[in-house]
């Protein structure tokens, strides 16, 4: 499995998951708020930040029926227009120059995720280093044609997904030109649950297809992002704020700033913590060895004593015989005077 170049980052098994923080709508049509967002996303150590390129009219009918209108009652948007609420949480076009810029600036790289093929044009005139094909569009054949054929990187989540639907969309991507293909494993419910994230499938999408395998993540907190590094995830994908209580069409799923940077951290040290098979202690447990425990002298014991468990203990630290052969030590003979503290060993006895 090859690393993939994103911008100026190396991806891959070899390396710490790759972390992006998706503004989606979160930035309320506020530009100053999805600048000071990007500045705080990098101010966390995220590694990307991820827009979403739509309009209303892109994505749905302005159409006044049921088949528009969100009917799941457990839904965060419940009872909203398909139209309306895309409206309210695109992204304007004109901004995305200067978010990509400033993200760019601060050491970040720069993306989104087309939900058209005249969008996919326009991206390509900000020359974007990847795209992300959304969970929702990974069925969007034509779209995923045109994304693959850009010849750059292509990051697509699989929420719903059944393995026919991946294999169309993997083998519509390479027909089309793109070998750098990342798949995200997703729950497409929002928020999600950790019940419902099933996370083992990582490692079963990586043997399927043999690509590399990420997390796009709508739980809360970062227990879920974590523990997906310790199942090979190259790349962790979650919506971000600045403040949930401040509202946002995806706050109740987004991390604040801390938890970006707690996530960072703590994939971080994750990655570094799987490392290999290994047993008998590392090099640096080397010198903790000599704290087990050993058999000593525990009261003085003259020559011709008999050593029994009056006059041994078995202490740490690891200078005497090792407990294993306390059974064989019991009842033999001192050769010489032992004091108290005297580290047991095979030629003090006969």
């Amino acid at each position: 499995m090859h690393d993939i170049a994103i911008g100026g980052r190396l991806i891959g098994p070899s390396h710490p998951p790759f972390i992006i923080a998706e503004l989606s709508g979160n930035h309320s049509q506020n530009f100053e708020l999805a600048i000071a967002m990007v500045e705080a996303a990098a101010e966390a150590g995220a590694h990307a930040i991820k827009l979403q390129t739509y309009t209303a009219d892109s994505m749905t009918l302005n159409v006044d029926s049921v088949d528009f209108v969100i009917q799941e009652k457990d839904s965060l948007w419940h009872g909203e227009a398909l139209h309306g609420l895309y409206a309210k949480a695109c992204t304007p076009y004109e901004w995305h120059s200067r978010l990509f810029a400033r993200a760019k600036e601060l050491g970040m790289e720069a993306f989104s995720s087309p939900f058209d093929e005249d969008a996919v044009d326009f991206l390509e005139t900000l020359e974007v280093p990847c795209y992300k094909i959304a969970s929702f569009e990974l069925t969007d054949i034509p779209l995923v044609r045109k994304a693959a054929a850009t010849g750059k990187p292509l990051i697509m989540s699989t929420g719903m997904a059944t393995l026919g639907e991946i294999e169309d969309a993997v083998e519509c991507a390479k027909k089309a030109g793109c070998q750098d293909i990342i798949l995200l494993k997703c729950t497409s419910t929002y928020p999600a649950e950790p019940s419902n994230t099933n996370l083992v499938t990582i490692p079963h999408l990586q043997a399927a297809f043999n690509t590399q395998v990420g997390l796009s993540d709508h739980t809360a907190g970062i227990g879920v992002s974590v523990a997906s590094v310790s199942l090979g995830a190259t790349v962790i994908e979650k919506h971000f704020v600045l403040d949930r209580n401040a509202g946002g069409v995806d706050a109740a799923f987004s991390l604040e700033p801390d938890e970006l940077k707690s996530l960072v951290q703590e994939s971080e040290r994750g990655f570094a913590a799987m490392g290999k098979v290994t047993y008998g202690g590392s090099a640096a447990e080397e010198k903790s060895k000599h704290y087990r425990r050993s058999i000593f002298v525990s009261a003085d014991v003259k020559q011709g004593q008999i050593l029994t468990r009056d006059n041994l203990r078995i202490v740490r630290p690891a200078s005497g015989l090792a407990p294993k052969h306390w059974d064989n030590v019991l009842g033999k003979v001192a050769k010489q005077d032992l004091p108290a503290g005297t580290a047991l060993s095979w030629d003090l006895f006969e």
